[in-house]
Formats: C-alpha cells, sequence, structure tokens
C-alpha cells in the first residue's frame, strides 16, 4: 500500500473505495463490526489502516465521537419520553430514573469543566487587557518624558505625567 504522508505524490489515489462508507456507518452506530459489514470490508483491514494512516485513525475517531453523541441524544430522548411498557390498550410509560441521573451527573461535570475552562480563558483575557493598557501609558508617559526633554533642554521643571494624561494644559 502505498503511504498517505502529506505531499507523498500518490496521496488520494490510495484512498480505499470502502473508507467513506465505514465511516459514516461508524459515526451513526458507534459500531465496529456493524460498519465494517456494512462498508463490506474485514475488520483486519480496517484496523491495520487504522494502524498506518494517521489521517484515517483522526477520521476514525472523530466518526466514534460523532457515534457516541448521536448514541447520548438517543439516550436522552428516549429517557426524556420514556419506554411504552404493556400492551396497545394498557400502555404506560416507564422512566429509567436512575440511568437519567447518572447521564445528568455525568453531564453536569462536563459542563463544570467547560465552564472552567471559559472562566480560565476569560480572566486571561482581562490580564491581558489590562497589561496591553499599561505598556500603553508607560509608552505614553515616555513620549511625553520626550517633549519635555525636547521643548526646553535647559529647563530643569518637571511636568507631571498624571496632567497630561488627564488632558488639564499647562499653565505657566
Amino acid at each position: 500500500m502505498a503511504t498517505s504522508s502529506p505531499g507523498h505524490p500518490l496521496r488520494g489515489r490510495n484512498t480505499p473505495a470502502w473508507r467513506e462508507t465505514f465511516l459514516a456507518a461508524l459515526a451513526e452506530s458507534s459500531n465496529i463490526a456493524g460498519s465494517a459489514r456494512a462498508a463490506k470490508v474485514t475488520k483486519s483491514t480496517i484496523y491495520k489502516l487504522r494502524r498506518e494512516d494517521a489521517e484515517f485513525r483522526s477520521a476514525w475517531f472523530d466518526a466514534l465521537c460523532e457515534g457516541y453523541d448521536n448514541l447520548e441524544m438517543s439516550l436522552l430522548y428516549r429517557l426524556r419520553i420514556g419506554e411504552l411498557e404493556g400492551t396497545k390498550t394498557k400502555a404506560r410509560r416507564k422512566f429509567d430514573n436512575a440511568t437519567a441521573f447518572r447521564l445528568l451527573a455525568a453531564h453536569r461535570e462536563a459542563v463544570s469543566q467547560r465552564k472552567a475552562i471559559r472562566d480560565d480563558e476569560d480572566e486571561d483575557a482581562i490580564l491581558a487587557s489590562i497589561n496591553t493598557k499599561l505598556d500603553a501609558m508607560r509608552a505614553r508617559e515616555k513620549a511625553v518624558q520626550v517633549l519635555i526633554a525636547q521643548d526646553s533642554p535647559g529647563s530643569t521643571v518637571k511636568c507631571p505625567v498624571s496632567t497630561i494624561e488627564s488632558g488639564a494644559d499647562d499653565a505657566d
């Protein structure tokens, strides 16, 4: 099999025809054996390609993650509406509360982690903004000192930076 490394002249020509079918089925089902059957290829063939081709390996894990997301959505739907139990005339909805609580607990942890990451990003942005403002203030102070030095080279009078930054005029 030709390599699939970036820039290789055979790149794209050696992509197996079954690859997209396999990945689509995997994203739908999260089932490797079933996805291999759908793509009409053996599991050993797909595992071999996964070991040898980093791009395929990455696409495999992306499809698997999508499949687990689909599975979670299906489970959430079933937990929300319940499952019909009994006969058509005496059907009643049964809810699996234990699973629902476990799923909520797992989801709550994931949401908390995401919020913590977002808060850290916000904190970093605030600190960066403060540092940028401080740098600008230092640059203005330096520029003012240069202007004062150029304006009166023999003068020993110092102009306070705060009056210039606040917009006040010099009263000489």
